[in-house]
């Protein structure tokens, strides 16, 4: 069983789309094992977005992702990784299929609802930037 990280982005929580987003996830049967909302720091962003540093638009994206609290979740289930890509659609909104939640839901490339782990590995290495261990649950 894969696990994956999502944060809930800022333009989801302004739109009130959380617990839409959250249905559509749980809809696949993905099991959400771990879930807070937190404010993300300039070092935290630095650190997640760490290869988007030197691109001239870091500054709108940090701006943008601490601009209100978001949602981050650990979740669960068989190839949820690639899953949950293909549910989310690709990262620009605006070419983004209809039925996809970025399609349906999304805006743009940055206001695009959410963020999801790319690899099995990255995961493993956001998950563990955001998470405890004991803020993670078996919920099987």
């Amino acid at each position: 069983m894969e696990k994956t990280l999502v944060i809930v982005k800022p333009d989801c929580i302004e739109q009130r789309k959380i617990g839409e987003v959250i249905q559509r996830f749980e809809g696949q049967g993905f099991e959400i094992c771990g879930c807070k909302m937190i404010y993300l720091s300039h070092e935290v962003l630095k650190e997640h977005y760490a290869h988007l540093l030197a691109l001239p638009f870091f500054p709108e994206i940090r701006a943008f992702m601490g601009s209100r609290p978001v949602i981050v979740m650990v979740l669960q289930g068989d190839n949820i990784v690639a899953r949950m890509r293909e549910i989310l659609g690709p990262t620009d909104s605006t070419i983004a299929p209809k039925g996809t939640i970025r399609g349906d839901i999304g805006t743009g490339k940055m206001t695009n609802i959410a963020h999801a782990s790319d690899s099995v590995a990255s995961s493993a290495i956001e998950i563990a930037r955001f998470f405890d261990d004991e803020e993670i649950f078996d919920t099987g």
